[in-house]
Order: structure tokens, then C-alpha cells, then sequence
């Protein structure tokens, strides 16, 4: 494993945090002179330890076991194209990097899967018969003969889990319902219109948060290129439902709702 997609090996850092907003005890992925690291986190006076579970590392990847007082905690670390990252997991019953990943998989992807691909191996493919994944999001054909109003389409759209990350960017982008919120770095997974005017008139220097109005639980569909600055570009030949991964549905995972 290594801080470069050529290095072999990377670093992790365990150390007491600080108790304030943006620093909060968990696993996290930071960067310094040296390149990327692993940052553990641990709040002053907690009881925690971590064991590898299962280590891949042909595929650069493990799953560790995080043991607190109250319960116990899944974490798939590893390598994914071009940078170190890490990913709960939920699922009691998850042993393994294979059944971390699959579990990672959305329901209807998971599905489909079952009743269309033979080849077991193909399911952790970024690209099969079922779907197209980029990082945390997956891209699912949608049905034949599905079309939008080419007055909904938007150019060039971000989609974001809503916890700070660098945004996916669609080529074109159409979405439907969902819910209007205000986010910022401080209410990564957003606000309603209702919250946000009652923290202002609460707390008035909030207003400078540097809020972004953005969607919340949409139906979106991609078409075209997808770009990030960590993942390689795909190109998507169609509309395709556009999902994210199950690290939100995990109890201990950071802030993570599907925003665009």
C-alpha cells in the first residue's frame, strides 16, 4: 500500500482531538509534506482499540474493526484509483474486503445484480453489466426509452455526499423532487428553510457560514462525462440513475446525505 498510486506504503497517525466542531474523533484521510495519511482521532478519555479484520493487499485494501464502550465499528481503508480513502460499513455481520464492498453496494444494485450477471467476479468491477461506479457513486442504466425534458437538463452539475468532499461533476444532470436545503461546512448535511432562518435569527453571525442551497434526496439522472480530480473520467452512454453507496445507512458513519 502506499500515499502514491506508485508507493507501497502509507502512514497512519493516532492522536487526542481537540474537542472542537471540525475536529472530531474518527477516521479520516489528511495530507501533509509527505503525502497522504490516515488520521485517528480519539477523544479525550475514550476507550477504543482497532483490529485489521481481513487485508487484501493485492487489491491495497483491509477492513478494521473499531471496539468502543457502546458498539462496534466498520471501516473499509484502502486505495481507489489515485488516492487512500475510508469508508464505513455497515452490516453486523460484514468479515471481509469482498463483503465490505458488496455491502457498500446499493440495494437496487445489488439486485440487479443477482439477476443478471453470472460471473461473481464482475461485481466489484467499476464497470459490469449492471452499473458504471466512480468513487462512492454508482450510475445505473436507466430503463429503455426513458426521457426528460430537455428544458430540465442542467450542464455541467455537481453531486456531493454533503460532508465537505470534492464534488462529482455530470456533463448533464436532470433531477426530480427532493428537498431545497442550506448547507455549509459547519451543516454539511444541510439545513431546511425552516432551520436555517431559525439559526440566523438565533445566532446571527451563522450568516456568514457560507451557505450553498442545494437538493436533498432527488432522483437524478447523468448523462455523458463525470469528473473529479481523484478518479478517472467516465463517460456515460445514455441517462443512468445516479446512487450513492450504503456508507450512510452505517450508525458511526460522518455526515453523509446525497446532495446535488
Amino acid at each position: 500500500m502506499g500515499s502514491t498510486p506508485t508507493s507501497r506504503i502509507t502512514r497512519a497517525r493516532v492522536r487526542e482531538t481537540n474537542g472542537r466542531w471540525n475536529d472530531k474523533p474518527g477516521i479520516n484521510i489528511r495530507e501533509d509534506s509527505r503525502g497522504e495519511f490516515f488520521d485517528i482521532g480519539v477523544a479525550p478519555g475514550e476507550e477504543v482499540s482497532y483490529e485489521v479484520v481481513d487485508l487484501r493487499p493485492d487489491a491495497r485494501h483491509l477492513l478494521l474493526l473499531a471496539r468502543r464502550a457502546s458498539r462496534k465499528e466498520k471501516f473499509l481503508c484502502g486505495h481507489d484509483e489515485r488516492h487512500w480513502f475510508v469508508c464505513a460499513v455497515p452490516g453486523r455481520s460484514v468479515a471481509s474486503v469482498r463483503g465490505a464492498m458488496e455491502a457498500l453496494q446499493p440495494a437496487l444494485v445489488r439486485a440487479r445484480f443477482e439477476r443478471r450477471v453470472r460471473r461473481a467476479k464482475n461485481r466489484l468491477r467499476r464497470r459490469n453489466e449492471v452499473f458504471v461506479r466512480q468513487g462512492e457513486w454508482f450510475f445505473v442504466p436507466a430503463p429503455e426509452g426513458f426521457e426528460v425534458d430537455p428544458r430540465t437538463i442542467f450542464k455541467h452539475e455537481p453531486i456531493s455526499r454533503g460532508r465537505g468532499s470534492k464534488p462529482h461533476v455530470c456533463e448533464e444532470l436532470h433531477r426530480s423532487g427532493g428537498e431545497i436545503v442550506y448547507v455549509s461546512s459547519r451543516r454539511p448535511s444541510g439545513l431546511t428553510e425552516a432551520q436555517y432562518r431559525r439559526l440566523i435569527n438565533d445566532q446571527p453571525s451563522a450568516e456568514s457560514w457560507g451557505w450553498s442551497v442545494m437538493r436533498r434526496g432527488a432522483s437524478v439522472y447523468a448523462r455523458g462525462s463525470v469528473r473529479h480530480a481523484d478518479h478517472k473520467t467516465v463517460v456515460l452512454k445514455g441517462w443512468h440513475r445516479v446512487f450513492m453507496n450504503t456508507e450512510g445507512e452505517a450508525p458511526w458513519a460522518p455526515t453523509v446525505v446525497f446532495l446535488d
